[in-house]
């Protein structure tokens, strides 16, 4: 059965950007850090057209997050960046250039309409119905595969708060940010997580949970 499972790189203060984030700084003070680890990677290197980097234990991990995925969900936030508002500048077209590395349609949650975007085997949905209307979509866009909620911290929340996600995995950085886009805040104590999986790794440990029902 297809799963809706959530992915991201936190410091260990619990932090997925950190504070004063900007347009020219959409990770915010620090949060560059949070993803040493992956891009330093011979895979994140190929799929960006780079040569070079790392085969380590955080190999698999990245394997595993990209097999089976039939569609993605983001936040806005995530997209555009920079704490901007209101409707959309349509010149941009996201931080990933020609060629973004999704590979499966993605919705992006938004308060203001936009016509789709498709830029090479990416097409970015824009949804102004809310996380269950861009679920439903996600679903029936990734048939029988599953559906990975990109982030931000906000969206993730979010899903679980809703009772909308089955797997959450963490890939934690050993870096204090302080400040800024904290994951599982204000969270009810009701949500209950299984730890299934830990792998060790160099820069990070990566910890997969499931979400008990």
């Amino acid at each position: 059965m297809s799963k809706v499972r959530a992915d991201i790189s936190v410091s260990v203060d619990g932090y997925v950007a950190g504070p004063d984030q900007s347009i020219d700084n959409p990770l915010g003070e620090g949060g560059e850090g949070l993803h040493d680890w992956v891009v330093a990677l011979e895979a994140w290197r190929e799929a960006h057209g780079k040569k070079g980097g790392e085969v380590n234990a955080s190999t698999q991990v990245m394997a595993q997050r990209q097999a089976g995925v039939g569609a993605g969900i983001m936040g806005r936030n995530m997209f555009f960046g920079g704490g901007r508002t209101g409707p959309w500048d349509e010149a941009w077209t996201g931080w990933w250039g020609e060629d973004p590395p999704f590979h499966v349609p993605t919705f992006v949650l938004t308060h203001h309409p936009r016509e789709p975007l498709s830029l090479s085997d990416t097409t970015f949905v824009f949804v102004t119905g809310g996380i269950t209307s861009a679920l439903e979509q996600a679903r029936e866009a990734a048939g029988d595969g599953d559906v990975l909620v990109h982030g931000g911290a906000r969206t993730i929340d979010q899903f679980l708060a809703a009772g909308l996600l089955d797997e959450l995995e963490l890939h934690v950085v050993p870096v204090i940010l302080g400040g800024g886009a904290r994951l599982l805040d204000s969270l009810s104590p009701q949500i209950n997580l299984e730890q299934v999986r830990t792998i060790e790794a160099p820069g990070v440990t990566h910890v997969k949970y499931r979400v008990v029902r």
